[in-house]
């Protein structure tokens, strides 16, 4: 199987069957016998595809007189991403994606994806496109939420970091995880000796980070599967992490039976669109106000967990205000704002925040509480 044939079955199952690209490709990836090279190109292709489905859209859709069948239309996408933002030749990817179409519809898409290249070979810039959001490739309510969020300039620094790929990080032990997710696990500043919950800890990273400081570690999560990952980080790290299945807003432990809690809570995700190329697609405002009572909940069942003079820490993958300092601070506690003891972190309210734009890492949000003695 080629580089593009794999790239394509997944765009299929992504854009038809709603599946996740880093599970879906992940998957055909270790199944395949593709080398090294073409591994990363088959990447490239998916992720950049899923990011740019809008720009493509608009580059197709002047040379389409009817919409064409799903199959096709994600094949034309595979064809015009390569041709305006893959640095692909334009003679290979036209023809090797066309090589791709089934005989009935290979004349049409030879057809469209010739005149995609015309239109783009002086340069993407020179293409009209109806919105600078439309040009990014991103649903409008999220550009406009960030540039409510952020301003207009940020916003849209982080909305172009987030269509170049995300830098691979590699810890001390090995793990793969991004920067700014290192730098909320040393926000909790555990101490050898502590007992620490980690309450959303799937698949495990800030959990062994935290345990490489010689903390006790439970690292929780709803879904069996989720508790599974982190069982399995764990032991292939040999960290001293014991995995649970719990439901952070109804948590099976004792009152103040903690040193230090960790809440990275579920969320939209609009600080980590790189790395989730799909989730642009997938999430919508509705989500979000669903996910504001969810983290609220969570937050309000952790609280009484942490020991007088322990700390509650909060941490989103997201930009937004609403889904972060919006929350109040939970009964009993008190804000620490000291700053964060490593990261590139802006002030943001009684939290931090760091924008994809700052260090090259996904768009983050802190709170650090602490507990009255």
């Amino acid at each position: 199987m080629s580089a593009r044939r794999l790239a394509y079955d997944a765009l299929r199952r992504i854009e038809d069957d709603g599946a996740y690209a880093n599970l879906v490709l992940g998957a055909m990836l270790d199944r395949s016998d593709l080398r090294e090279g073409d591994r990363r190109f088959a990447t490239d292709l998916v992720y950049g595809t899923t990011r740019m489905r809008r720009a493509c859209d608009v580059l197709i859709d002047p040379f389409v007189m009817s919409p064409p069948d799903p199959a096709t239309r994600t094949l034309l996408r595979l064809g015009a991403y390569q041709l305006a933002f893959g640095r692909v030749a334009p003679h290979a990817a036209v023809s090797e994606t066309v090589g791709l179409a089934p005989r009935r519809t290979r004349g049409f898409v030879n057809a469209v994806l010739r005149r995609v290249s015309e239109r783009v070979a002086d340069g993407i810039d020179t293409v009209p496109f109806p919105s600078p959001w439309a040009k990014l490739s991103y649903p409008d309510w999220i550009a406009d939420a960030l540039v409510a969020e952020l301003g207009h300039d940020d916003a849209v620094a982080a909305l172009e970091r987030m269509n170049e790929p995300p830098p691979v990080t590699v810890r001390a032990d090995g793990y793969v995880q991004d920067e700014s997710s290192q730098w909320v696990a040393a926000a909790v500043e555990v101490e050898p000796g502590e007992r620490v919950l980690d309450a959303c800890a799937a698949p495990g990273g800030k959990s062994t980070a935290m345990a490489a400081s010689g903390a006790h570690v439970i690292g929780a999560d709803v879904r069996r599967h989720r508790a599974e990952l982190v069982a399995r980080n764990a032991e292939r790290l040999d960290a001293a992490v014991v995995p649970v299945v719990a439901d952070g807003a109804r948590p099976p432990f004792a009152n103040a039976s903690f040193d230090a809690v960790l809440v990275d809570a579920p969320c939209s995700g609009l600080g980590a669109l790189r790395r989730r190329p799909d989730a642009r697609w997938r999430v919508e405002p509705t989500d979000v106000d669903d996910l504001i009572g969810l983290q609220r909940r969570i937050t309000a069942g952790i609280a009484p967990l942490v020991r007088p003079g322990g700390r509650l820490v909060y941490s989103v993958c997201t930009l937004t205000a609403a889904e972060s300092i919006d929350h109040p601070v939970p009964p009993g506690f008190e804000v620490d704002d000291r700053p964060p003891p490593v990261g590139t972190w802006r002030r943001y309210g009684h939290g931090w925040r760091v924008l994809p734009q700052d260090a090259d890492t996904d768009g983050m949000v802190l709170v650090r509480y602490r507990r009255p003695t």
